[in-house]
């Protein structure tokens, strides 16, 4: 299970941090700081230190409280239903080390010496900020980044009902899919350098050998019929038969062809 849970943190991740919008709303957070110059940073600094003191406070800071909500919300999916509050959580605790990142920058910048008051204070203020952080970023998501964090599964069945996230596990391939499109595996044909994955809930194009495409669906009750191929049991509708060839109509009303190197096994499984 340490694999998917990885790779699920690693995509949303991903996800957070390639969004454009979060990146404006970095710059402009900080173009506010550098410009108003709080906790007295307008009469201590100049304006270019000030505005490299506030750039690198920021970054680090909001590295801190983007990865700690992204860990918090792979590790409480199973107890906290909102994906929000799950992020929310993890940025909390964040504030601990973002206080203590802020008393090293300022005591480095300032060449204060630390108390333990004002190493209180800046916890304090890492609390506020890194919910601000936290809930900015969670607005700046587009549709498909907020489906990913709030996310109760990784898979859907047949019906489109969630899956527990314990059987992705069993159908890596769906980790790969955006969320909206992760169902049941109904298709898959080769379409180029990717795989086109057709489930209950979607279509979607990837980027994966047809062949590792289908070591990663697991358990997924199916069967490879032709070199591009690729049909399960719950979208296989009947054989059609010409001239002495077969081919699989599926549900959706697609017609597939079957490969003489896999019609012997299409017709004891489907015939």
């Amino acid at each position: 299970m340490k694999r998917p849970f990885l790779q699920s943190t690693l995509r949303e991740l991903h996800l957070v941090v390639n969004a454009p919008r979060l990146w404006a709303t970095f710059a402009a957070v900080a173009l506010i700081f550098w410009v108003t110059g709080p906790y007295g940073t307008a009469e201590r600094l100049a304006v270019v230190p000030r505005l490299g003191f506030w750039l690198v406070l920021h970054a680090v800071t909001w590295t801190i409280a983007i990865v700690s909500a992204v860990l918090a919300n792979g590790l409480l999916r199973a107890r906290v239903a909102s994906g929000f509050v799950r992020m929310m959580l993890g940025a909390a605790v964040a504030s601990i080390p973002i206080g203590l990142v802020t008393t090293a920058i300022g005591a480095a910048t300032f060449s204060v010496t630390p108390t333990v008051a004002s190493i209180m204070t800046d916890i304090a203020t890492g609390l506020f900020l890194s919910l601000l952080f936290c809930a900015l970023t969670w607005m700046t998501m587009n549709t498909e980044a907020a489906l990913e964090l709030s996310d109760t599964g990784t898979a859907a069945m047949a019906s489109g009902d969630p899956v527990p996230q314990t059987d992705a596990g069993r159908v890596p391939l769906l980790l790969r899919l955006k969320p909206a499109n992760r169902g049941l595996p109904l298709h898959l044909t080769v379409s180029d350098h990717y795989t086109e994955v057709t489930t209950t809930l979607g279509r979607e194009l990837i980027l994966l050998r047809f062949a590792d495409a289908l070591g990663e669906l697991g358990a997924v009750p199916g069967l490879q019929v032709h070199r591009s191929h690729w049909v399960s049991d719950a979208h296989f509708e009947r054989l059609v038969r010409d001239n002495g060839r077969i081919a699989i109509l599926l549900r959706d009303g697609t017609e597939v062809p079957v490969s003489r190197t896999y019609a012997a096994a299409v017709r004891q499984r489907w015939g």
